[in-house]
């Protein structure tokens, strides 16, 4: 044994991430550690990977998603369960349009000029290119995907799972063609959701525009943000409890400059606190007067065209852009002298999220997908809203059960087409001659109705969620039924951020509900947001955004992983930055410096036993309760999606209890030998640790774990990989409640003596006089008295307790530990009159600086005037101020 393991290679003295993180994947990867197998008699746990745009680069909300799905995936596979993790992509209709028409612009061309094919065939260049590159970049993290069902929402299966859901719900008549009010971006040229419009707080004009009365008695004021939409006005409107205008309902204006004549209705929408109470309805750009304008049967006049020019109803401002027409039209009313006045305003102003171009609301034909009330038990909405509400699926943390019922109660049709090239284009054909539509799962050669070849698809494309929606069943091979269909759904969890509860999650429960008549998955896990180290959300315009592969390259994957996970609850937000960043490379580092000193001491050893003895001393019996507390606590959080508490538990056990308390109590042993070597628990507790951190840390702990099973005798069922050995479990049965509280008096007696030596300004290399008054435990600090002396720099240590005092000299610092005191004489150690001059300097400074602060807190204008948080801190720092005050004082008191 010992001659097998002086051949190993010893452990380089620091770890470098760059050289072991491919050459372990690779590992991994030729081991088919990550391969999903089908164990009938096990039910498996399952993630699918939220597909990533093809657009571009992994940011760093992709990576924590990574690190967050690939810590319970490695989880659980190491509790032994058939884990898939299935990996993906989405062709992303809008994003990746943008952006191949924005490389397209830099060469002098558009998507108009080539045509629709030489367009397509150009984003599937696209696609190809950073579509592989997105994989890389997930490997690059470590992440545990099965790539080999890896999808891609274009591929043939999941698209034929789109068709086949659209013809199916077509021939329900859950899904139809009309005209509704709409989100217009001009800029991308489509239809966008709700959900894709970014509200913004802009600060604008509030126009006040007189429209004459058709009797040419006087005129009503209306006011409005959009003065270009009066072109599409047909009706002004007041609220029928308002005393000022009761005595207008039913009369008439004439529309200015246009010349068109409107009614005034009645109707309880209006706000009679915005404006004069009076307000212009343009039913067919605003989402407000749709309504109106559907309740009172009006004319809905469309104004502009698709790229926000006035059209052919804007009378002599056709064709300008609706901009420049404002402000034509505001010069116009002026002239007439029907311009009131205009005020300042401040008002919320759509965007669209893409390309952040301000949207118009249009009426526009669309196709819709008729989702139902969440109170119809039967309808799609009612269905997945039951599904929350009846615990089949929880939603992590609670909290946001009730923000997606909300949205479900107040659910509306969903608008599935998209005016774009790029995506699953709509399966439906109009004929020419009979006007009918044919809509089947292969393209038809000509109209079901009535076999006229005079037919052509629509040009459209579903919205990239239709297809999103469909993501935890289409990539299991639905609608065949498929081995894996049957095994894998409904999927363990959906991990997902909470800002698409509703783009993507409730949508997912819908579809999965009405295509397979089962839940998509039982648990929905929401993270929160990535911000910067002062809380601000990354954003490409404030220059905080981060690549997470350039940290990669800084810091190693380990880190990067730790740092985003660490501190992280279930729906809240988290803040990441360089000092976190360097914390966990520091952590990394820690954990190899650690493990290089074990598996040193293993090859400097004679053969050993490979299990725990069964004798064992009271630092073994200690850390091997710590542990098991630890190995229990890590699996409770991990249960309970709490995996920055988790990381937490693992880091201080490992660096707290193991680095700086055991191991340095193990070095007296280990340099004077003995008969209870410690090398047996120092191994157990180093591969324990490794295996509680491998999800969080899978690259590093690979590589330790490796060295470390190379040094330890064979055993033909370890398993080949870390990935694939057991998780630890605790059964309780290492607790030990006497070793951890007579522990604990040991670590309180040397943490008082450093603490004193701190304070007193000791030199490092200098030893202390201490002075132990145990009580009952004095036996226990006797055999201890050498590790004591080591740990804390104090020699000579007496030890008084058992009915015999100890004495307290007249200068000496004294702390109280519960059943013991520790007293460090001061005479000798220190220079007592260069430390009182020292100390009263320091209180003198201090008194200055409180009497300031007195002063000012109890000034009654800086009280009620300053901001509560100020005051709030000011009140802090007073408090600090005084305890700090009463320390120096007692300091004092001690050296006399």
């Amino acid at each position: 044994m010992a001659q097998q393991r002086q051949k190993l290679n010893t452990i380089p003295k620091v770890y470098d991430p760059h050289q072991a993180e491919e050459r372990i994947y690779k590992f991994w990867m030729d081991g088919g550690f990550f391969r999903a197998i089908i164990d009938p008699s096990r039910e498996p746990f399952v993630i699918i990977l939220p597909p990533t745009n093809v657009t571009g680069d992994l940011h760093i909300g992709h990576a924590m998603v990574a690190s967050i799905e690939d810590a319970l995936i490695r989880w659980h596979r190491m509790r032994g369960e058939p884990t898939l993790w299935l990996p993906g992509k989405d062709h992303a209709s809008i994003a990746t349009q943008v952006m191949v028409e924005r490389e397209l612009a830099e060469e002098g061309l558009d998507r108009e000029q080539m045509g629709r094919e030489r367009f397509l065939e150009r984003v599937r260049d696209w696609v190809s290119l950073y579509g592989g590159r997105i994989t890389e970049q997930h490997q690059r993290l470590g992440v545990s995907c099965d790539w080999s069902r890896e999808r891609y929402t274009m591929d043939e299966g999941p698209s034929n799972a789109v068709r086949t859901t659209f013809v199916n719900l077509y021939k329900k008549g859950l899904i139809y063609r009309g005209e509704r009010l709409t989100n217009w971006c001009p800029r991308c040229g489509t239809v966008i959701s709700d959900l894709e419009v970014d509200h913004q707080e802009e600060q604008g004009s509030l126009w006040y525009l007189r429209y004459p009365y058709a009797d040419g008695d006087g005129y009503v004021t209306v006011a409005t943000t959009r003065p270009e939409t009066f072109l599409g006005d047909t009706a002004v409107a007041v609220n029928p409890n308002d005393e000022r205008t009761k005595g207008v309902i039913g009369k008439s204006v004439v529309l200015p400059i246009i010349g068109r004549r409107i009614p005034i209705v009645a109707d309880e929408a209006v706000d009679t606190e915005f404006g004069t109470g009076s307000v212009k309805v343009t039913p067919a750009h605003d989402p407000t007067d749709f309504e109106i304008g559907r309740r009172h049967n009006l004319e809905f006049v469309t104004v502009l065209n698709k790229d926000a020019t006035i059209n052919e109803n804007g009378g002599p401002f056709q064709g300008q852009d609706r901009f420049d027409a404002r402000q034509a039209i505001v010069e116009e009313f002026e002239r007439q002298g029907l311009l009131e006045k205009v005020e300042p305003h401040t008002h919320s102003v759509g965007h669209c999220q893409r390309c952040n171009t301000i949207i118009e609301p249009m009426v526009t034909l669309q196709w819709w997908m008729k989702v139902g009330s969440h109170e119809d038990s039967q309808s799609i909405a009612g269905r997945a809203y039951q599904a929350v509400v009846d615990g089949e699926i929880e939603i992590v943390p609670q909290r946001f059960s009730k923000v997606y019922m909300n949205w479900m109660e107040n659910i509306r049709d969903w608008c599935i087409s998209r005016q774009l090239w790029w995506g699953h284009r709509i399966p439906v054909w109009y004929c020419s001659a009979c006007h009918r539509e044919t809509v089947s799962m292969e393209d038809p050669t000509t109209c079901e109705a009535c076999g006229s070849g005079d037919i052509e698809q629509d040009p459209d494309v579903l919205d990239t969620w239709f297809s999103s929606a469909l993501w935890p069943h289409s990539t299991m091979g639905w609608p065949e039924d498929t081995e894996d269909l049957a095994y894998f759904y409904p999927n363990s969890v959906l991990e997902t951020g909470y800002d698409i509860l509703f783009f993507w999650v409730a949508r997912m429960i819908m579809m999965g509900l009405q295509n397979t008549g089962q839940i998509p998955f039982r648990k929905v896990y929401l993270h929160g947001m990535i911000r910067d180290e002062r809380g601000s959300k990354m954003s490409k315009t404030k220059g905080n955004v981060v690549n997470p592969l350039e940290l990669i390259d800084q810091y190693g994957a380990d880190a990067v992983r730790f740092a985003l996970t660490n501190g992280i609850t279930p729906g809240n937000d988290s803040r990441t930055g360089a000092r976190k960043l360097e914390a966990s490379r520091n952590f990394a580092n820690k954990l190899w410096n650690i493990s290089r000193y074990v598996l040193q001491a293993v090859d400097q050893a004679a053969d050993f036993g490979p299990s725990l003895p069964v004798d064992l001393s009271l630092e073994d019996r200690w850390v091997l309760s710590r542990l098991d507390r630890t190995v229990a606590k890590v699996n409770e959080l991990l249960e309970d999606f709490q995996l920055g508490e988790a990381q937490r538990e693992c880091h201080d056990f490992l660096w707290n209890e193991y680095a700086d308390w055991y191991i340095e109590m193990t070095k007296v042993r280990l340099r004077e030998g003995g008969r209870l070597s410690p090398l047996p628990v120092l191994i157990h507790v180093l591969e324990s640790t490794l295996r509680l951190l491998h999800p969080f840390m899978p690259f590093v702990t690979e590589e330790i774990w490796q060295s470390l099973v190379q040094r330890l005798p064979d055993d033909p069922s370890r398993p080949p990989s870390i990935m694939v050995s057991p998780f630890p479990i605790s059964d309780g049965s290492r607790h030990d409640g006497q070793a951890e509280e007579e522990m604990d008096l040991l670590i309180d007696i040397v943490t008082a003596i450093r603490n004193a030596r701190s304070e007193l300004k000791v030199e490092a290399g200098r030893k202390v006089e201490a002075i132990i008054d145990a009580g009952e435990r004095k036996p226990l600090v006797e055999t201890y008295i050498q590790q004591v002396s080591a740990l804390a720099k104090a020699h000579p240590i007496t030890v008084y307790g058992n009915g015999q005092p100890a004495p307290t000299p007249d200068r000496a610092r004294v702390a109280v530990l519960g059943s013991a005191r520790v007293i460090l004489p001061v005479a000798g150690v220190v220079d007592l009159g260069a430390e009182r001059q020292r100390i009263d300097a320091e209180r003198v400074e201090l008194e200055e600086v409180l009497q300031k602060l007195e002063a000012r807190l109890g000034n009654g204008d800086f009280v009620s005037k300053a901001p509560p948080a100020v005051v709030e801190k000011e009140r802090a720092r007073l408090s600090e101020y005084q305890a700090r005050l009463e320390k120096l004082k007692e300091r004092l008191a001690e050296i006399g």
